[in-house]
């Protein structure tokens, strides 16, 4: 008997083959894309930052761990400051989120996403559940352990293979982002969001929130990339630093309520 022949898109073999990869990449856009319309998700408000960072709860278990059993005393008060940022992120997505659903719309406007993650990705779509609100997750798949939070919204937590693709659900949709203290693959995803806004690829306006003045102005010296030319003064403005959870509310309802609502919708 002959072997069956699978047709072309049951075939896993050529779908996960390097011959397939067009296929795959598309389906990370046509998917997502799917869920979104079903669900009414038009316009996000992307929480970005560091998946280490811990909950006050968890920080202070840690702390109190460290000083009994002898552990890294040093590393356990680091992680206790660095979780008021965790906190802070939950507080905001909880207005951000009561503010969203008191809005007289039909669509699910201005939903709190972020990269699915622990850290202050937990945070963020902690807040918006506490708030009941609806939120997205869209994790990456990783070689360490990974997993999707468990506040995220059912049937709006996404998995990616594609570092660009996900990239691309967060700023496609973003109607502002709220950056947290984060590393590497914060920076990338705060400095390709900066390339798009500064080159006016991106059209639609974009309010940018680097939370935690301390910790930016270590991290990133923007008055240094002016001194050498690198970027323009004019650059600078294109985010707002603050401390602030009144503050980060404040500054991205005013932008939100001026240039967004209303306008539902995605543009790049």
């Amino acid at each position: 008997m002959r072997e069956k022949i699978p047709k072309a898109y049951r075939n896993e073999a050529f779908l996960n083959s390097s011959a397939g990869r067009e296929l795959r990449i598309l389906a990370e856009y046509l998917e997502p894309k799917s869920r979104f319309d079903r669900e009414h998700v038009d316009d996000t408000i992307v929480f970005m930052g560091s998946a280490r960072t811990l909950s006050r709860e968890q920080a202070e278990a840690a702390l109190k761990q460290a000083e009994s059993a002898g552990g890294d005393l040093a590393a356990a008060q680091v992680a206790l400051k660095m979780s008021a940022y965790y906190e802070a992120a939950r507080t905001l997505a909880y207005r951000l989120t009561q503010w969203s659903k008191a809005l007289d719309s039909i669509e699910k406007r201005f939903v709190v996403c972020t990269g699915g993650g622990p850290g202050i990705m937990e945070a963020a779509n902690r807040g918006a559940s506490e708030a009941r609100g609806v939120n997205v997750g869209l994790t990456i798949s990783l070689p360490a352990e990974e997993f999707d939070n468990p506040y995220i919204t059912r049937g709006l937590g996404f998995h990616f293979h594609y570092f660009f693709m996900r990239k691309f659900w967060f700023y496609y949709l973003a109607k502002a982002v709220i950056v947290f203290p984060g590393g590497y693959g914060t920076l990338d995803e705060l400095f390709e969001l900066l390339t798009l806004v500064q080159t006016r690829k991106m059209t639609k306006p974009m309010p940018i929130v680097l939370f935690g003045s301390e910790y930016w102005d270590q991290v990133i010296n923007f008055d240094a990339l002016v001194s050498h030319g690198m970027i323009n003064a004019a650059d600078v403005p294109l985010v707002h630093r603050t401390d602030s959870v009144d503050d980060a509310y404040d500054f991205v309802v005013r932008q939100l309520a001026r240039d967004a609502i209303g306008r539902p919708g995605a543009m790049l």
